[in-house]
């Protein structure tokens, strides 16, 4: 008797025919995704350029068509791209189309009615989005944000059995649920700005990179800084910098620029952990450098009902002065371990990329003419600078974008955003539960009280809180959420609301080359091949200025552009000599190599430097002035012993 095969144990259909269903369900899957990510791209641009909807509605198709993509391009049991779509996430792209016409059909009574008389259907398409979110965001982000939320729906449902300081009544279920199903819970002002300006900005990004921009970014860094002393580190800084801006993602920018320059590093002499650590580094500051910075500076324009540009206006010395101390933090390091350049004969030629590339580099131009000079609002500003992006790339022929190119644009665009989309509308759910249980307002009080009213401690406390959430979660999720509940305390304690704001989303940003859990970091290190602990504390080393700036600008508002011109150039100035003290400091180096009593005395110098005021300054400058006359001396003395 032969042998039952077993493609017929299997199934009904021979092994060859079975396998070309599923490749004919899987393209068909895939086709479908490409089609509603370029439906979305047009339908968001249309609506956002020539027919204003009702938020509400806006953001519910926004999210209704994140929604669908993600259950189509993320696989059901991990937040790794899926290489097949399950036949279980058909229910709930079906699931997603209903729930939302239901907020098309019943709109008018259903926004009279929300969060004091829900029906019965209400709530049942109210629970099914709180579900598909939670769902969405465990696909694209991971269980750490949907547990959170998890804690918090339970903590509105139960308020009555924790401790007075956070207790409440409860609400019932019904109520929470409307609540949430509602502009105040998850169609709130985050995932209006995910549907507004960060899918715009993502997809300009997503324009720029696909016109060849990203390659005129390196080449340029490269023909301006890879022939220095480490210069390498330097193309990373600059690379990285410039990337970061459009990615808005520490870890993204780490994966995309950290594939060559971390190479790069190592081929001239950098240690890996230091090759990592200073990819990492230069790709977290890309999140806090204008004119993009991601979606928490979007955000932070909404909440405190700023114009944009006065964000990135503000935003633009701190980001300076990180990629500043960075700099000297790499060339020291270069001239302690005597690292070289490339050599020019192996770089591009700046005349040559401008030349050959500078076109490409319009968009840019455009952006930064419509928002600052122009006082465009960022819509416009993104919507005219994803159009000059294709335009400019068919200046040339070599870069010219075709109809494919264009389409791949579109598609990816709405790919880009689905995590932002994902955290933004469950954020959404923990911002509604403390509005309405006014936890915000109880966990501010609790900070102040801890503090003792005490403004440095209270930073401290906001501090070490904006780090333990951006390490379990996304910036923005972390800085939404921290915003929410410790801005309140840090302006009752007279700080500067945006001042607060940009305090909370730095430490924010920070957070992700901060151990235990240094995402960037530890990104950094699996491309480096080193220990990723190796290039957490590098990292930790390396940023030790950018620890330090959000203080400077709570106690010298001069940095975020505040006050005359004198006062800011004045403090421009000092922070600058502050920021190289302190490299100098951390590398024990100035001038030449220097002795531990030298470094501490250059630290207490830097942070007399970077602290405002004039004695400070006078203070700051001794302690300079004194190390640089100790070393000059001290080396003159052993020159002239050994003539």
């Amino acid at each position: 008797m032969s042998p039952i095969p077993k493609s017929t144990l299997d199934s009904d259909f021979p092994a060859d025919e079975l396998a070309a269903r599923k490749r004919t369900l899987t393209g068909f899957f895939r086709i479908a995704v490409r089609w509603v990510a370029i439906g979305m791209s047009c339908f968001q641009i249309f609506v956002l350029a020539f027919y204003p909807m009702d938020p509400f509605q806006f953001r519910a198709v926004h999210l209704c068509l994140t929604l669908i993509i993600t259950f189509l391009f993320f696989k059901a049991g991990s937040s790794e791209l899926a290489r097949k779509t399950h036949i279980l996430d058909i229910p709930l792209c079906l699931l997603t189309i209903i729930a939302t016409a239901y907020i098309f059909i019943d709109f008018e009574e259903l926004i009279q009615r929300t969060g004091v008389d829900p029906t019965g259907w209400d709530i049942i398409f109210g629970t099914a989005f709180i579900l598909l979110v939670l769902e969405m965001t465990r696909r694209t982000t991971g269980l750490t944000l949907v547990i959170l939320a998890l804690v918090f729906i339970f903590y509105a449902l139960i308020g009555h059995l924790f401790p007075t300081a956070v207790g409440h009544s409860g609400y019932s279920y019904s109520r929470l649920v409307s609540f949430l199903f509602s502009t105040e819970g998850i169609f709130t002002i985050p995932l209006g700005v995910s549907a507004t300006y960060v899918f715009l900005f993502i997809l300009f990004g997503v324009i720029l990179s696909a016109s060849g921009a990203g390659n005129t970014f390196t080449d340029l860094a490269k023909s301006l800084t890879g022939w220095t002393r480490g210069g390498p580190a330097k193309i990373a800084v600059f690379a990285s910098s410039l990337f970061g801006t459009i990615s808005g993602s520490a870890v993204a920018n780490v994966t995309v620029t950290g594939q060559f320059t971390i190479p790069m590093m190592k081929s001239v002499g950098y240690r890996a952990q230091v090759a990592g650590a200073v990819e990492a580094v230069a790709s977290t500051g890309g999140q806090i450098m204008p004119p993009i910075m991601g979606a928490g500076a979007f955000i932070m324009a909404e909440v405190l009902g700023l114009p944009y540009t006065t964000i990135i206006v503000s935003a633009a010395i701190p980001a300076l002065l990180y990629y500043f101390a960075l700099y000297f933090m790499i060339d020291f390091e270069a001239l302690r371990y005597n690292l070289k350049g490339i050599p020019r004969a192996q770089l591009p030629r700046a005349k040559t990329v401008i030349i050959e590339q500078g076109h490409l580099l319009i968009p840019l131009v455009v952006l930064l003419y419509s928002l600052i000079v122009m006082g465009t609002s960022p819509i416009r500003a993104a919507l005219w600078s994803s159009l000059f992006s294709i335009m400019a790339s068919w200046i040339r022929k070599a870069t010219r974008m075709g109809w494919t190119a264009i389409l791949d644009s579109l598609e990816n665009g709405p790919k880009g955003v689905l995590e932002v989309a994902a955290t933004c509308a469950c954020a959404g759910i923990i911002i509604g539960v403390m509005a309405l249980t006014g936890l915000g307002m109880r966990i501010s009080n609790i900070l102040i009280a801890l503090s003792g009213g005490h403004l440095p401690l209270a930073l401290v406390l906001t501090m070490f809180i904006s780090f333990l959430l951006g390490m379990g979660l996304p910036t923005t999720a972390a800085y939404v959420i921290a915003s929410s509940t410790i801005a309140p305390a840090l302006t009752h304690l007279g700080v500067n609301p945006l001042a607060a704001h940009l305090f909370i989303f730095y430490y924010a940003c920070l957070s992700a080359i901060t151990p235990p859990v240094a995402l960037a970091a530890f990104a950094a290190a699996g491309i480096a091949k080193t220990n990723m602990w190796k290039v957490a504390f590098t990292s930790v080393k390396i940023a030790g200025a950018g620890y330090i700036i959000p203080y400077m600008f709570i106690y010298g508002p001069s940095l975020l552009m505040v006050g005359t011109w004198s006062r800011i150039l004045a403090a421009v100035a000092t922070a600058c000599v502050g920021t190289l003290s302190l490299a100098g400091g951390l590398q024990g180096w100035m001038l030449k190599p220097i002795c531990w009593p030298q470094r501490i005395l250059l630290l207490a110098g830097a942070l007399g430097l970077i602290n405002p005021g004039i004695y400070t300054d006078i203070f700051g400058g001794l302690c300079l002035a004194a190390v640089i006359l100790s070393v000059k001396f001290g080396y003159y003395l052993k020159e002239t012993q050994t003539v």
